[in-house]
């Protein structure tokens, strides 16, 4: 949990040397009240000085601004890099003071996701808010495609995506009843009319699997079922067979122009997050692991030098723990600095999930990714490797100063 680690006492005599001591950086700030049966208050700011000058600083009697100069005991607060970490402190306190309403504090709305209801007899592909964990908060009862920045993207992704597949779209219960007229996708022979029984069942899931499929590798089984087929009419000399694979092949590549690159399959879902800290020359890193923000790394740039290990080794060992103490293992050393420089898999154990959290986790991570300007950078492991050149290359542009602005040019 990202501690509120200042705490200044606050006294109306002596407001001057309170005020003077604060940082004048965005943060998140707890004012204690010295009734101790009120409710503290838990703000966050662009300016922390500022903002308590106005609630602490003399009341003034013509303005109805709320004044609690008078009430108030003392404050915490944490000094925050980036606007991400102050979303996440806010939200870690905001749950663990007000349990009851901190949704409504941080205005949550869970993050859009595709889901594929394995538990229906004859499934379909639908766009939901909610999705189902099991006793360990792991994603159950489906499968889940996401995050997508509102329901109408996800569901435009879901309509383009299904012109390749013979899944039902309907919501009406299935029956199979040969006497049931069918509708229009079952006409244009856009699905396989499990309604009035025009398929098995077990051709119904084959289908199921291969929409499954074709979201799990993010489109890829589906492409390189075009290619194989096309390369094969192609030696078959079937060319007008061949030119209407490859325009599949190029109206699916279209289609999958237009996925966000944070949708992916939930539980595949596996990124790391780089923003700037608060320090002078320090980087943090968040871990997303399963759609599961991790506990923060600082990567402390002006001291990992004087250190024997170099920063992609520390990044190795946060990323990549258990590859970390297999290489140390086989050279016979242990790890340096091991308890100084936890793994995301031994700071993802100190972070138990409660029913939700897998969606509010979705949901910080899905409103910083789709907000526009969106500052610091996002890397996804693929192949089961992180790109830790392109990584490190990303610390260099977050720590480098801001660009001045550029003059207008005279006339």
């Amino acid at each position: 949990m990202l501690e509120l680690d200042f705490c200044l006492v606050f006294d109306a005599a002596s407001d001057e040397e309170f005020f003077s001591a604060l940082p004048s950086k965005p943060a998140v700030c707890l004012l204690e009240l010295n009734d101790s049966n009120a409710e503290p208050l838990l703000i966050r700011t662009q300016d922390l000085r500022r903002r308590l000058q106005r609630l602490l600083g003399p009341p003034d009697p013509t303005s109805k601004r709320l004044n609690l100069r008078a009430l108030a005991r003392g404050v915490k607060y944490r000094a925050v890099g980036s606007t991400f970490e102050q979303s996440l402190t806010y939200y870690q306190h905001a749950k663990k003071l007000f349990p009851q309403r901190y949704r409504d504090l941080l205005r949550m709305r869970p993050a859009a996701v595709l889901k594929v209801s394995l538990r229906n007899a004859y499934p379909r592909c639908y766009v939901t808010r909610h999705i189902s964990v099991d006793s360990l908060g792991a994603p159950t009862a489906g499968s889940y495609y996401g995050p997508f920045p509102s329901c109408g993207a996800a569901l435009a992704f879901a309509n383009r995506a299904l012109d390749f597949f013979k899944m039902r779209r309907c919501q009406i219960k299935i029956r199979r009843d040969p006497t049931f007229p069918g509708c229009l996708y079952s006409e244009m022979k856009m699905c396989l009319a499990p309604c009035f029984a025009g398929c098995s069942k077990e051709e119904y899931d084959a289908e199921v699997q291969r929409f499954v499929k074709f979201l799990e590798s993010s489109g890829e089984s589906l492409r390189a079922t075009f290619e194989s087929e096309r390369e094969r009419a192609s030696d078959d000399l079937d060319f007008e067979h061949a030119a209407t694979l490859h325009k599949k092949v190029e109206k699916l590549d279209e289609v999958l122009r237009g996925r966000p690159d944070l949708a992916r399959r939930i539980q595949a879902l596996d990124a790391v997050i780089l923003q700037r800290g608060a320090g002078d020359q320090v980087v943090a890193a968040y871990r997303v692991q399963g759609g599961k923000l991790c506990e923060p790394f600082f990567l402390p740039f002006g001291e990992i030098a004087s250190q024997p290990r170099s920063t992609e080794q520390i990044l190795r060992n946060y990323l990549d723990p258990a590859i970390d103490a297999v290489t140390a293992a086989q050279s016979s050393i242990a790890p340096p600095n091991a308890s100084e420089t936890p793994g995301a898999a031994q700071m993802f154990e100190q972070l138990p999930l409660a029913k939700g959290e897998l969606s509010e986790h979705l949901w910080l991570v899905a409103r910083w990714f789709y907000s526009n300007p969106r500052s610091g950078e996002i890397f996804f492991r693929e192949k089961n490797d992180w790109p830790y050149r392109r990584i490190l290359r990303a610390c260099s542009r977050l720590l480098a100063p801001p660009e001045p602005p550029t003059a207008p040019a005279a006339n």
